[in-house]
Order: C-alpha cells, then sequence, then structure tokens
C-alpha cells in the first residue's frame, strides 16, 4: 500500500484576508494482491476553488496484465460505488464536458470577489446507471465529536504505563486542551528548538543513530525498501528512551 499523506489546504482571500482552514486527503492509493497480481488503483481528488471533487476517490480494479476489470468511485467519507469500467470511462468524458461548460458560466457571472471564501461543499455523489454500492460509512453515534475529543485524555492509570515519548504527554497539547493558547505556542517554539538541537548533535555524534521500534529493509512482498516494524513495543519495555519534551 502505497498512500500519499493528507495535506491542510489553506484558502486565502486576496480581499479581506480572512483564512479559513479544512483537511482534504488526496494523492494516490494502491492496494496490491501479491497472491494473484490484482490491483486496485485509487485517485483521491482534490477539490479545487469551487469543491466540486471534495472528498471524492475514483479509481479501477486491474487484473496481473493491467486490464481494468471494473472501477470504483464516491466519497471516502460516505459510500463507493462500482461500476463497469468503460461505462465509467464514458461517463467521465460527458462529466468532464459539462463541468467545464458549467465552469465557465460561473466565472463570468462573478462582478466581484467576495469578502471571504468560504470552505468548500462537498456535493452529493452522482450515481452512474449500472452502479452497485460497496460500502457505506456507518451513521456516527451520539456524542461521537465528545468521545473523540477524548481520545487525546491521558488518564492517571496510564501514567507510568505509556512511553516518555507518547503523544499524549506533549507539554503543548496539554496547553492547547486546557486553553492556555500563549502556553501551548510557547511550548511549541521549544520543543521544536529542542528538535533541530538533537538533530544538530546526532550529526556530530561518532555513535551510529537508529530508529527504535522500525528500521529501513526489503518489504518481505515487494522488495522495495521500506519501514519495518521490529516489534518490542507491545512488550512495554521502555527503558533508556530519548528525551524529546
Amino acid at each position: 500500500m502505497k498512500p500519499t499523506p493528507g495535506q491542510i489546504l489553506p484558502v486565502v482571500s486576496t480581499t479581506s484576508l480572512l483564512v479559513q482552514l479544512w483537511i482534504e486527503q488526496y494523492g494516490s492509493v494502491e492496494v496490491i494482491n501479491h497472491k494473484t497480481g490484482e490491483r486496485c488503483s485509487m485517485t483521491f481528488k482534490p477539490c479545487g476553488l469551487f469543491g466540486n471533487e471534495l472528498h471524492k476517490v475514483e479509481g479501477y480494479i486491474l487484473d496481473k496484465s493491467k486490464k481494468k476489470l471494473c472501477a470504483i468511485y464516491g466519497k471516502w467519507t460516505e459510500c463507493l460505488y462500482t461500476v463497469d469500467a468503460a461505462t465509467f470511462d464514458n461517463h467521465k468524458k460527458t462529466d468532464r464536458k459539462n463541468s467545464d461548460e458549467k465552469k465557465g458560466n460561473k466565472q463570468s457571472n462573478v462582478d466581484e470577489e467576495p469578502e471571504e471564501i468560504p470552505p468548500p461543499e462537498a456535493e452529493t455523489v452522482q450515481i452512474i446507471p449500472g452502479s452497485e454500492l460497496i460500502w457505506k460509512i456507518t451513521p456516527r453515534p451520539e456524542n461521537s465529536a465528545k468521545f473523540a475529543m477524548h481520545l487525546n485524555e491521558l488518564e492517571t492509570s496510564m501514567e507510568g504505563v505509556v512511553p516518555t515519548t507518547d503523544s499524549r504527554l506533549r507539554p503543548d497539547i496539554r496547553a492547547m486542551e486546557n486553553g492556555d493558547i500563549d502556553l501551548a505556542s510557547a511550548e511549541k517554539k521549544r520543543l521544536e528548538e529542542k528538535q533541530r538541537i538533537a538533530r544538530k548533535n546526532r550529526t556530530k555524534s561518532t555513535d551510529e543513530w537508529k530508529t527504535r521500534w522500525f528500521q529501513q529493509g526489503p518489504n518481505p512482498h515487494n522488495k522495495a525498501q521500506d519501514w519495518l516494524y521490529l516489534k518490542g513495543y507491545w512488550d512495554r519495555n521502555y527503558t533508556n528512551m530519548p528525551d524529546i519534551y
């Protein structure tokens, strides 16, 4: 699997200089069946200025000779459909033509820039005739937002159990969650400077520096260079941990 990391895309209005941020996942992902040679090649699409492609994903399942077996499309936040590859390709051609015409009309009707560019609104998935639903997101339970906020909480029972490098121990995050933004900002700067000094010291040291839980080596499935788990993390042997905070 070769994912492209998600990125935070800022949108800045040139008139008001107001900034709004939202999160996008975009790039390519390929999932390979190393026994049969079949693969699923997917593209997570960037949303663009008007948000037409927000959260959209599309791609194909191919056999070992790279022949398209079917197409997959939808939104990674909502649902996925599968359809015949030829039908999908024809739909894309028509959809692209209509989109270009619509975009041209939008631009010609704009008299002046808005004071602020809002985060794009996601369009609903346009279902292609002959498609089959293969996945749909489960509705979120009540108070799910509150639950997500608690994921970073550090309970008393966890102290001394998690390693000292655990992100829940980051002082800047703790300060931010406690509402002390000034302290959070100061701690963030301090940690960044500490990281720079540590990196500089490693280059001067004659000792070979090694990562603790992963090392680079050939992936057993495709022989490409990859990060391989060295095991040991779940043994809770957290002695001689570096002081990163």
